[in-house]
C-alpha cells in the first residue's frame, strides 16, 4: 500500500475522456506473466476489495469500474479517465446528484450484456454484514445509506437509480465534488445478481476485466486467461498484453528475490507481487543488470501503528501520546532496510497530501525521546511495567522486534502475535479480536486528504466486521464535527489545509503512531515489458501496462 511524492494540495484534474496507455516499445502480445507471491489474496470480491495491490490486480484484470486511473507513469497516474462509463460523472442538484452512462458494447465474460442494475447491485451487496471490508465512502454519503443492510434483507437502496440498462444515478445527502473519484473503487464495478453467491464470490468472480479465472487453488495457484468478450475498443486503460497470467502463491519472500535476481527460464518473465526483502537490497543495487530491473517508488501510504483506543492501557490519551515519544522510528527504518526503504514519517498524512511538504507537530528525534516518554507515562496514572500485545503479519518479524525493543525501554512489554498476510487484516479489522496493538498503514485512494484522515479516524466508519479504516476504534467527537465542517468546505484548497491542520490536532490525541512513509520495492524478471510503479495503487506494479518483451 503505498506511492510517491508529489506536490497534491488540491485535487488532480478530472479528465472527461482519456486516451490509450502506449505499450511499452519492446512489449508483445502473448506469452505467459508469472506473478510470484507470498500470499494469497484476501478479498477478490470487488464489494470487499479494500488493498492497494489487489485493488490493482482486480480492478486490472478482473473487473472494471465506472472510471479509473491513466495507466501512465508520474503524476498522470493520478488522473482519471472514464471505464465502464463515458464520462466521469455528470454532475447537478449542486453536487447532490451524479449521474453516468454505460458505453455500448459492455460485456461480461460468458457474453452478456454488462447492466446499471448490476452496478447497483454491487454497492448494494457492499453494506451487506455477511461482506465486511470493502470501502465506505459511499456508505457515508447515500441518502438512506446509514440504516440499509445489504439486498439480502433490505431489498435495494433507493438512493441508487438505474431508470435504463445505460443510467445510473447517485443521489447524496450533501455535496460531494469528489464524487467521481468514488467510483474509481471496486464497489462501482458490476457484479449480476445471478452470479453472487455471497461469500464465496471471493473464490470465482464473474470478469468483466480482460482477463477471466480458469483455475484457483487458494493459497497454491490462480490461472487467468482471457475473457475473449472483452473488447479493447470499449478500453482505453488496460492494454492486456500476456495470453496468459499464473499467480503462484504461498512463496517465501527470500526465495522469490533470489529466483529474480537470478533470472532463469519462467522466471525471466516473472515478477513479485509483495515487497523485496530488505535483505536483498545490497544483492540488487550492487549488480547493474539486477538494478535495472528494480522498481522502488515512495508510496502515497503511512505505516503506522494503530492501539485500541476502547480498551486499557490505551484508552489513557495521555499513555499514548507517550509511546509517540517512546518508539524508536529509526531502527524500525534500518530492520525496514534503510533509507532506501522508506522515510520517516513525522505525520498521518504523507507528503503527497500536504503539499509535498512533510509536517511534523511533535518534534519527536527519530530514535525517540525516552525521558519525555516515562514522564507522559508518569503522568497518564499507568504503572509499568505494563504489558501489551502487538499483532503482525508474518514476515515482519524483524520490524515487530524492533517495536518490541522500543517500548521496552519505556516499561511497555510487547507479545508479539503474527497472522498470515492472506488473514492479517480481517482479524485486526474485527473488533471482537483486535486488542493491544498493530501494525497497519493507510494509502490514498486518490489524492486529497478526504481520502485518509476520515478513513482512519472518523468513529461512525467503526464496522464490528472488516473494519478496514479506523482499526485503532478512535471516537472522538471534535474530531468528527471538525471533519463535516471540512466536507462542507467549497473551496477545495483550503480543505486541503484543513485536513492538514486536524491532522496535527490528531497527533496529540495519538490514536495511532506514524512510522515510514515507506518505499514500494519490486522487481522483475528481464523479459519483462511495461513496469512502473502505479502513485495511486501504492507504487504496486500497474498490471494494466506489464507484457513479455518481443
Amino acid at each position: 500500500m503505498h506511492k510517491k511524492l508529489l506536490a497534491a494540495g488540491v485535487l488532480m484534474t478530472v479528465a472527461a475522456c482519456g486516451g490509450t496507455a502506449a505499450p511499452a516499445a519492446d512489449a508483445a502480445k502473448g506469452g505467459t506473466l508469472t506473478i510470484l507471491s507470498n500470499q494469497d489474496f484476501e478479498h477478490l470480491d470487488p464489494a470487499r476489495n479494500w488493498t492497494m495491490p489487489q485493488m490493482d490486480f482486480g480492478l486490472r484484470y478482473l473487473y472494471r469500474s465506472l472510471v479509473t486511473f491513466k495507466a501512465e507513469p508520474g503524476a498522470a497516474s493520478l488522473e482519471i479517465v472514464p471505464d465502464l462509463a463515458t464520462t466521469t460523472g455528470e454532475m447537478s442538484d449542486g453536487g447532490r446528484t451524479w449521474t453516468f452512462t454505460l458505453k455500448e458494447g459492455l460485456k461480461y465474460e460468458d457474453g452478456s450484456p454488462i447492466k446499471s442494475a448490476d452496478i447497483k447491485y454491487n454497492l448494494e451487496r457492499s453494506f451487506a454484514p455477511e461482506l465486511p471490508g470493502g470501502p465506505n465512502y459511499h456508505k457515508s454519503v447515500l441518502v438512506g445509506a446509514e440504516k440499509y443492510t445489504g439486498p439480502y434483507k433490505d431489498g435495494e437502496l433507493a438512493s441508487i437509480a438505474t431508470p435504463d440498462e445505460k443510467t445510473i444515478v447517485f443521489k447524496l445527502k450533501r455535496q460531494v465534488a469528489e464524487f467521481p473519484y468514488y467510483t474509481t473503487l471496486p464497489s462501482f464495478s458490476p457484479v449480476p445478481k445471478a452470479k453472487d453467491t455471497k461469500e464465496q464470490y471471493d473464490n470465482r468472480v464473474f470478469s468483466s476485466g480482460p482477463y477471466k479465472i480458469e483455475t484457483y487453488s487458494r493459497g497454491k495457484e490462480m490461472v487467468l486467461v482471457r475473457n475473449e468478450h472483452w473488447a479493447s475498443a470499449t478500453d482505453t486503460t488496460r492494454q492486456a498484453l500476456p495470453e496468459k497470467i499464473v499467480v503462484k502463491q504461498g512463496l517465501r519472500q527470500s526465495v522469490i528475490d533470489d529466483r529474480l535476481i537470478a533470472d532463469q527460464g519462467e522466471d525471466q518473465t516473472a515478477v513479485t507481487y509483495a515487497d523485496v526483502n530488505g535483505e536483498s537490497f545490497a544483492k540488487i543495487l550492487n549488480n547493474p543488470k539486477v538494478r535495472s530491473r528494480f522498481h522502488n517508488e515512495i508510496r502515497g501510504c503511512t505505516d503506522v501503528i494503530a492501539m485500541n483506543t476502547q480498551k486499557p492501557p490505551f484508552d489513557n490519551a495521555k499513555f499514548r501520546l507517550a509511546l509517540q515519544y517512546a518508539i524508536d522510528k529509526e531502527a524500525y527504518q534500518t530492520v525496514k532496510g534503510g533509507p532506501a526503504a522508506g522515510e520517516i514519517a513525522t505525520a498521518y498524512l504523507p507528503p503527497a497530501l500536504s503539499g509535498g511538504t512533510p509536517h511534523d507537530t511533535l518534534k519527536v528525534p527519530p530514535t525517540g525521546d525516552i525521558e519525555r516518554a516515562k514522564q507522559l507515562i508518569a503522568e497518564s496514572g499507568v504503572s509499568t511495567p505494563v504489558k501489551v500485545t502487538l499483532h503482525s503479519s508474518t514476515g515482519e518479524k524483524n520490524a515487530a522486534t524492533a517495536l518490541q525493543e522500543s517500548l521496552k525501554r519505556v516499561g511497555v512489554e510487547v507479545e508479539i502475535n503474527s497472522y498470515d498476510p492472506s488473514v492479517y487484516y480481517d482479524t485486526i479489522g474485527d473488533t471482537s479480536k483486535f486488542e493491544g496493538m498493530a501494525t497497519y498503514g493507510w494509502c490514498q485512494d486518490y489524492p486529497s486528504g478526504s481520502s485518509f484522515i476520515p478513513m482512519m479516524f472518523d468513529g461512525r466508519t467503526i464496522t464490528k466486521r472488516g473494519n478496514s479504516g479506523n482499526v485503532a476504534l478512535f471516537k472522538d467527537k471534535a474530531t468528527m464535527d471538525r471533519i463535516d465542517e471540512i466536507y462542507a468546505m467549497t473551496d477545495l484548497k483550503a480543505a486541503n489545509q484543513a485536513w492538514v491542520d486536524l491532522d496535527a490536532q490528531i497527533m496529540q490525541k495519538a490514536p495511532m503512531i506514524p512510522l515510514l512513509w515507506e518505499r514500494k520495492p519490486l522487481l522483475t524478471g528481464s523479459k519483462v515489458a511495461g513496469a512502473f510503479g502505479h502513485l495511486i495503487w501504492s507504487g504496486q506494479f500497474d498490471y494494466a501496462t506489464l507484457g513479455i518483451k518481443k
